[in-house]
């Protein structure tokens, strides 16, 4: 178990030196030291817990960490940047997605260095992401199960699609009903549905739910009620 901290501004330079170097032929090793050492991160009280472990989907990951801060009584500010950081640079060998040249492929710098303010790429932080998108869902995480079914390393376009508009990804019937779409019930994986372009896929009920938005208030509008309104193209990723 290794303890929480909280990376300063200079071991957040240090974390992204290292993420951009992954683009390179000749990456920088990984830089472990600076999660613990004092120049380049700070403790945290209370004093909060975590191991390195994979995390099968991201609501596994997400649900892990709400349970070891609350069995620390630790309430994370979602904008703290150099936790998050943190965090990412901890958790980084156990979910960065790595090439077949056996290098790791981390992607935007913004899936492990948060955009604390800025809600549109806020949500692309591997971590924060899932964590934020479960913490709007905690009554009942499994109806946000669209977005949170995936391997933390790699979201895909429905994650992109819905988490990217706070509208949609915090309402519940929204996310109720997109789950049905376009998670199969019985494995808890994405259906085929998940990864279409065109119709019965996740950018087509962006389009579908903004038309409903200009004449319905959507923030009211029960589960049941929008399931019946969706286009038939809908219908049948439910029943597939």
């Amino acid at each position: 178990m290794t303890e929480l901290r909280r990376l300063n501004d200079g071991g957040i330079g240090v974390f992204q030196q290292f993420l951009d170097s992954c683009t390179t032929e000749t990456p920088n090793a990984y830089p472990a030291t600076i999660l613990s050492d004092p120049a380049w991160s700070e403790r945290l009280e209370p004093v909060v817990t975590l191991e390195n472990r994979e995390f099968p989907s991201r609501i596994q990951l997400a649900q892990y960490l709400h349970e070891q801060f609350e069995a620390a009584n630790f309430r994370p500010s979602l904008t703290d940047r150099g936790l998050w950081s943190w965090i990412g640079c901890f958790l980084f060998p156990d979910i960065c997605p790595v090439g077949r040249n056996g290098r790791p492929e981390p992607g935007a710098n913004a899936r492990w260095i948060p955009e604390s303010t800025n809600w549109r790429r806020y949500y692309r932080h591997l971590i924060a992401g899932p964590y934020r998108i479960f913490l709007a869902h905690r009554d009942d995480p499994m109806r946000a199960l669209a977005v949170l079914c995936q391997r933390p390393g790699r979201p895909g376009d429905l994650v992109e699609q819905l988490a990217s508009r706070q509208e949609i990804v915090t309402n519940p019937s929204i996310m109720s009903v997109a789950t049905e779409c376009f998670v199969d019930s019985a494995t808890g994986r994405p259906r085929a549905s998940a990864s279409r372009k065109g119709a019965g896929g996740p950018r087509r009920l962006v389009a579908v739910l903004e038309q409903f938005d200009l004449a319905w208030d959507l923030s009211t509008l029960p589960t049941g009620a929008l399931r019946t309104m969706l286009p038939r193209e809908f219908g049948i990723a439910l029943a597939s």
